[in-house]
C-alpha cells in the first residue's frame, strides 16, 4: 500500500511513517521543510514538499497514493498558517485533492469529544472537518484521541522543571485528564489505514489512565528529583479574559478555552471497549514520564 503522510514531522506524522515502513509499506511524506523530514527519507520514506494551504501542492501529493492520513494542525498557528487556514480551508483542499486523486481511504485525526457547538474553536472546526469528509464520498476512519503526552504532559508541564524546576498549570489542575502517547496513537493510525474494520467508522481513543496536571507534577518531581514551582493561572481569570483577547491575540485566547475546558469538563476515558476490540500495549504516563526524564524519548 502506497500512503501519503500530511503532518510527517510532527508526533503522530513521524512515528506513523516509522511503523508504516517497518511494516513494509510505501509512504509519502509530505513536509513543509522536507529538511526536517530526512530520517524518514533515510528510512526509506519518498519525501515531498507540500503545504495545507497550498492547493496545488495538495494534488500532486495526492497522486498515485492509494491513502491518506492527514496529521497535521495548527492550534496554535499565526500569520498565514492561522488555524482557520490549515485545520479548516486546508483541510478541506485535501480531501479534495484525494477525492479527486482516486485515493481509497483517508484517515482523519480530530479529537475526543468534538461536538459542534464546543466551547474551543479549533475542536468546532473539527467537527466541521468531520462532517465534511463524511459528506466526500471517500472511505473514510475518524480517529479522535485525546491530549498527546508529547505536548501537554512534556512541553506545557514538564519540560520546564527539567530546565528550571518551575511550571505553570493553567487552572487548578486537579481535574482527573486522560492523555495518549504519539506512539499508540500511531498504531491506531496503521490499523486505521490497513485493517477495513475501521473503515467508514469515528472511533475514541485514550490513553491506559487517568492524570490530573498536579499528579503529572509530581511525576516529574519524582524522576527528576526536582522540587518543582508551581503558578496557577485561576480558571476564572481565563473565563474573562480569554473572549476579551480573541481579538487581539487569538491563539492565547483559544489556549484558554481549551485550558478552561480541560479544568472543568470530564476528561477522563476508559479503555476497556476499546482494548477488546484492538489489544495492544499502552504508554502509562508514568512510564512516558520516566523516559522522558531519563533522556530516553524512544
Amino acid at each position: 500500500m502506497y500512503i501519503l503522510i500530511v503532518g510527517s514531522t510532527g508526533v503522530l506524522g513521524r512515528e506513523a511513517a516509522r511503523q508504516l515502513l517497518v511494516a513494509g509499506h510505501k509512504v509519502r511524506a509530505m513536509a513543509r521543510d522536507v529538511e526536517k523530514a530526512a530520517d524518514l527519507r533515510a528510512m526509506g520514506a519518498e519525501v515531498i514538499q507540500g503545504d495545507l494551504i497550498d492547493p496545488e501542492s495538495l494534488k500532486k501529493a495526492c497522486q498515485g497514493v492509494d491513502a491518506v492520513l492527514a496529521a497535521a494542525h495548527q492550534l496554535m498557528g499565526t500569520g498565514k498558517y492561522t488555524s482557520e487556514a490549515v485545520d479548516d480551508a486546508g483541510h478541506r483542499s485535501l480531501i479534495d485533492a484525494a477525492k479527486a486523486a482516486g485515493v481509497k481511504h483517508f484517515v482523519y485525526t480530530s479529537v475526543i469529544g468534538v461536538r459542534p457547538d464546543h466551547p474551543v474553536d479549533f475542536i468546532r472546526c473539527k467537527s466541521k472537518i468531520e462532517t465534511y469528509l463524511k459528506s466526500s464520498g471517500l472511505s473514510y476512519t475518524i480517529l479522535r484521541p485525546p491530549a498527546f503526552m508529547e505536548h501537554h504532559v512534556h512541553n506545557l508541564l514538564g519540560a520546564t522543571i527539567q530546565t528550571t524546576g518551575k511550571t505553570t498549570i493553567y487552572g487548578k489542575g486537579d481535574n482527573p485528564v486522560n492523555f495518549i502517547a504519539g506512539v499508540d496513537v500511531a498504531r491506531f493510525a496503521v490499523i486505521a489505514l490497513t485493517d477495513p474494520r475501521l473503515k467508514n467508522r469515528a472511533i475514541d481513543i485514550g490513553g491506559p489512565d487517568n492524570l490530573s496536571k498536579n499528579d503529572v507534577v509530581k511525576l516529574y518531581e519524582k524522576y527528576t528529583g526536582r522540587k518543582a514551582s508551581v503558578s496557577h493561572v485561576p480558571t476564572g481569570v481565563m473565563k474573562v479574559m480569554g473572549p476579551i483577547l480573541r481579538p487581539i491575540q487569538p491563539v492565547l485566547s483559544r489556549l484558554m478555552a481549551f485550558s478552561v475546558w480541560m479544568d472543568t469538563c470530564d476528561q477522563r476515558f476508559d479503555t476497556t471497549a476499546m482494548l477488546k476490540e484492538f489489544p495492544m500495549p499502552l504508554t502509562r504516563v508514568e512510564d512516558f514520564v520516566h523516559n522522558v526524564a531519563s533522556g530516553n524519548n524512544s
